[in-house]
């Protein structure tokens, strides 16, 4: 924008300070700073020093990290969990987030009935806590109070009933599926918002070339929703790296049976705060909380820098 000045000169407009911008963001940013950036600096800060048996701490550089890696206890929890984190996630991916895709294509047929109950009651398991999520499944697959063995009973069925809580080799895939069955809900409705956002023109272009149905939704939906399925793998691994309070409440802090269910959240709960007669080590839960850290750093990284741009093209 220009304006005339007294020669009869062409001048560019000022445009006025935009100082309220700063003034509305100052307290978000102070509350932010305050609760993520600095609580996460100092845990980089505190996984480079130990503390002595004076209470003094020193200065060890990547020593932690080495005893995390080298020291035959602490690499075998590490891996244990990390290795259960990622079937933890797998599940997630495999299971979650294609049944959310697959209910979120149901839910947006036009002529569907009751689809606002459909999603609301989807979707309700989410607003739950997860204490009280962890109890319900616990008491239905209870081999002595549950309600699970009566109903496989009905159905004839009752002799494929196992504790698969207290199995070493069920317990993390049950648990997974508990966390599932919670979250559903929230790759569906995030699909279902992108398959509202498709123009009309698009979805009445490939009517009139006779694709319909199902094939609508493979050749012509899909490909179109695939920004919204990244966001959703992105937020997925975030939050199974992240995870701790469904299975501490679940399988409390051991996370048994024997540690099938131990994950990271749960290994560093352990390691930092002790429990029963573990004494919490500060130096050693800082460096678990910053490999995790690194962990979801690096995947957020591949995600930003690599998939984003190559599915980019199908925004509209």
């Amino acid at each position: 924008m220009t304006s005339t000045d007294d020669t009869g000169a062409m001048a560019p407009l000022k445009r006025p300070a935009r100082w309220h911008i700063l003034v509305f963001l100052t307290p978000a940013l102070i509350i932010y700073t305050i609760v993520m950036i600095l609580p996460l600096f100092q845990t980089l800060w505190l996984s480079l020093f130990n503390v002595t048996k004076e209470g003094t701490p020193v200065f060890v550089g990547l020593g932690n990290f080495k005893v995390l890696f080298g020291d035959a206890r602490w690499a075998a929890d590490f891996w244990n969990a990390l290795k259960n984190n990622l079937i933890f996630f797998a599940v997630h991916m495999l299971v979650q987030n294609p049944i959310g895709v697959a209910l979120a294509a149901m839910l947006s047929i036009p002529k569907l009935r009751f689809a606002s109950f459909y999603r609301t009651a989807i979707f309700l398991p989410t607003l739950l806590s997860f204490v009280i999520v962890g109890f319900i499944w616990k008491l239905i697959l209870s081999p002595l109070w549950g309600v699970a063995p009566w109903l496989m009973s009905l159905v004839g069925a009752k002799g494929l009933f196992l504790p698969w809580l207290g199995l070493p080799s069920t317990a993390l895939v049950t648990v997974s599926l508990i966390s599932v069955w919670q979250y559903v809900g929230i790759p569906m409705m995030l699909i279902y918002a992108a398959l509202l956002n498709i123009p009309d023109e698009v979805i009445e272009a490939a009517e009139c070339d006779g694709i319909t149905g199902w094939a609508q939704f493979w050749k012509i939906k899909l490909p179109l929703i695939l920004p919204a399925i990244g966001i959703i793998s992105i937020l997925t691994f975030v939050g199974n790296f992240n995870a701790f309070d469904l299975v501490y409440t679940v399988q409390g802090a051991l996370a048994g049976p024997d540690g099938s269910t131990d994950i990271l959240g749960t290994l560093l709960y352990r390691t930092f705060f002790g429990f029963q007669l573990q004494l919490g080590d500060r130096s050693m839960g800082a460096t678990i909380a910053t490999v995790m850290f690194l962990i979801i750093l690096a995947g957020v990284s591949l995600y930003l820098f690599i998939i984003q741009r190559r599915i980019r093209r199908y925004q509209f």
